[in-house]
């Protein structure tokens, strides 16, 4: 629709036109048409590509080079940057000052400053164009005559009055969601109405409701969902299994954390008579349940995902399916979609079959319980989990020969006592079970994205990862190469290149810091009906396919392999629908990590508030003008050591050396170093850590 439009402007620059008459001379017929149409123009207006005088709509034959429009990104420190909707300029500096009355978020329309040699471009907020924070989440606090909210998000840099009559019998201490906004004067603070009071700042798992009403994410299921639930068949008929292939009498089990309560995935393996394995991946048939059309179906598409925070998960499908009718729990029949390999001894792939199927999982295991019997070479169902282990081996080594790159991003685990207070912090390993899983779900989905699209063009839904940025890979290889390290990214398999280095920096003191500026110099990946292929895992083609209760993408991209693959019935999703999916799917993804990692850094602070002033072992994890950003080596606590703070000199930052450098004494803090600091102040309201360097190590 938006390259129609485009066009026809561009074919018609004189004229004026209003919705009406633009859908008539495109020949716009439905009512769902009508409305992409109208949303459309107004977003081709806002991108100063149509003028608009009254409700019609013209070509901007003379669009101000000097002014742009784009979404603001404020950091935490109080600066932004303007990331342009429609122009290839990059981003624009804002300072702390010039923000005017815009929110993290907005839609701004910026005014250029004059462009300074050697530095990057900077402008002014000039208005708000969109609003995108419509509610904040704060604690309501007093000063004098006056109540104002303190926004738990860093990003929203000022506070919230709130008029007495608008408390809406919040008191003090309260944590609150504040709305309805009113901000004409950057000189005054915005004013807003205390919508919800969602606690007492100490009560029990109020962080957790805190975050996810700061991100948008909703705790309960509208009344409407829970009716659609109540109502769902739970008994699986005799028609259902007739028309499925039936693995109830193979064994089958799932592997999972300790926690988990969705289980998506079952794995059998089994000795062919030909002296092959059958593997088998099963998947929760959720499409069974969950329909288009449904009031489930339209929740869980605009959840998107589930998320998981400390403690606590909100999911993306009701607790009865997520938890029980989806979930593949032991001892219970459940329908599923099964791909089945056939493997040779050696680990080599012969062939795959697709199919619905239903099963009945014989245990359940945690990683830890796997790990166990892998390491004890004994337990329960030992012979196929040990069978499974070197297959998947086999299959790890291929796949990493043929150009998949290997990250690992440390995690931690964070115990909670009954209160959801941090009592433990320590760091997660990635062991044999886990990497078993992982290989069997990576081939899974990757068999289906190619079975599918090999020789069909029906629009699909793939997982891509686009190939890196050349300038963030240029910084990245400069300071390899800067540490004595040999690396060359421009080479036919990069992959190679990068696992010589890896292999150069293992058990080093810049591994963990190199693994982690690799991991920012890739593209996120995302979903989309275009396929380009995986960059990170090396695959031409892949999808999500194996969690379909807690992602949608996999319930869309099971729906699609049902009508393709198995009812032979034709495409399933036009590839306008599915390119709307993917962009929400891909934004509620991003949107979860964020609130995860809220999440756990909110807990790491709260852990540390009563460890001021005592000793760390750290490494330097970021360096910028301002300071030092550091990670304990423990508890993988992210804080900042500030620039004033570093004493005997005065400190220069070198972007390229990714270091401060003393001015007198050349003395270098450089991304990577080893240091002991010493733990200065621990903000829960902020999720701010700040330390203090003791000694250099």
């Amino acid at each position: 629709m938006k390259k129609k439009l485009k066009s026809f402007f561009k074919k018609n620059p004189a004229r004026t036109y209003k919705n009406k008459e633009l859908a008539k001379r495109l020949k716009v017929s439905t009512d769902k048409e009508y409305r992409e149409l109208k949303t459309t123009v107004h977003q081709l207006y806002l991108e100063q590509f149509l003028t608009k005088s009254g409700k019609r709509y013209k070509l901007n034959s003379m669009p101000d080079s000097n002014r742009i429009v784009g979404h603001l990104q404020i950091n935490e420190n109080g600066f932004g940057f303007v990331i342009p909707k429609n122009s290839d300029i990059g981003d624009i500096f804002i300072a702390g000052r010039n923000l005017d009355t815009a929110f993290d978020g907005d839609l701004v329309e910026v005014v250029l400053f004059a462009k300074q040699k050697g530095k990057n471009l900077e402008g002014q907020v000039e208005k708000v164009v969109k609003r995108n924070r419509i509610e904040v989440v704060g604690i309501l606090k007093k000063a004098k005559s006056f109540y104002f909210v303190t926004p738990d998000d860093n990003k929203i840099h000022r506070d919230v009055y709130v008029d007495k009559s608008l408390l809406n019998n919040a008191v003090l201490g309260d944590k609150v969601l504040v709305g309805n906004f009113s901000w004409h004067d950057k000189m005054l603070n915005p004013e807003g109405e205390v919508l919800e009071v969602l606690g007492k700042e100490d009560s029990p798992f109020i962080d957790v409701k805190s975050i996810a009403r700061q991100f948008g994410i909703p705790s309960t299921f509208p009344a409407a969902v829970e009716v659609e639930v109540e109502n769902i068949k739970t008994k699986i008929s005799e028609k259902d299994i007739k028309e499925r292939k039936d693995f109830r009498s193979k064994i089958t089990f799932t592997i999972d954390p300790d926690d988990a309560k969705d289980f998506d995935d079952a794995l059998s393996v089994e000795l062919l008579d030909n002296d092959n394995y059958s593997v088998g991946v099963h998947i929760a048939d959720v499409s069974h349940y969950v329909k288009p059309g449904t009031k489930i179906d339209e929740e869980a598409q605009e959840r998107g995902n589930s998320v998981y925070f400390v403690g606590k998960a909100i999911p993306m499908l009701p607790e009865k399916l997520s938890s029980n009718i989806c979930s593949l729990v032991p001892s219970e029949e459940r329908l599923t979609f099964s791909v089945i390999f056939e493997m040779t001894k050696r680990g080599r792939l012969v062939g795959s079959e697709i199919c619905r199927s239903v099963m009945k999982s014989n245990r359940r295991f945690s990683y830890k319980e796997a790990q166990e019997i892998l390491e004890n070479g004994k337990g329960e169902y030992y012979s196929e989990i040990s069978i499974l282990n070197k297959l998947a081996e086999v299959l790890r080594n291929k796949r990493v020969r043929e150009g998949s790159f290997e990250f690992f991003t440390p995690e931690v685990e964070i115990k909670l006592d009954e209160k959801g207070k941090p009592v433990s912090i320590t760091k997660k390993h990635l062991k044999e079970s886990n990497m078993l899983v992982e290989e069997f779900m990576l081939l899974a989905n990757r068999t289906i994205a190619k079975q599918l699209t090999f020789k069909n063009s029906i629009p699909f839904l793939f997982r891509v990862h686009d190939f890196p940025d050349e300038e963030k890979i240029g910084e990245f290889t400069r300071f390899v190469r800067s540490l004595g390290y040999s690396y060359n990214p421009h080479t036919e398999k990069p992959s190679r290149q990068f696992h010589h280095l890896i292999s150069q920096i293992k058990g080093t003191e810049e591994e963990a810091v190199i693994n982690e500026l690799a991991i920012r110099s890739m593209a996120k990946a995302v979903y989309s009906p275009e396929n380009i292929g995986h960059y990170g895992l090396g695959f031409k083609y892949y999808t999500h396919f194996t969690s379909p209760i807690r992602r949608y993408s996999d319930l869309i991209v099971h729906r699609i392999v049902a009508e393709n693959s198995i009812k032979k019935s034709g495409k399933y999703y036009s590839l306008a629908q599915l390119d709307k999916i993917c962009n929400h799917l891909s934004i509620c993804e991003r949107n979860a990590v964020d609130a995860e990692r809220a999440s756990v850094k909110l807990k790491q602070v709260e852990f540390l508030k009563d460890k001021v002033g005592e000793e760390f072992q750290a490494v330097i994890s970021g360096v910028t003008n301002f300071g030092l950003f550091v990670e304990l080596t423990e508890f993988l606590a992210e804080g900042l050591i500030k620039v004033r703070d570093l004493e005997g000199d005065f400190y220069v930052f070198d972007e390229k050396k990714y270091s401060l450098i003393g001015r007198r004494t050349k003395k270098q803090h450089r991304l990577g170093d080893r240091i002991t600091v010493k733990l200065i102040r621990a903000d829960i309201e902020k999720l701010e850590l700040d330390y203090l360097i003791i000694e250099d190590k």
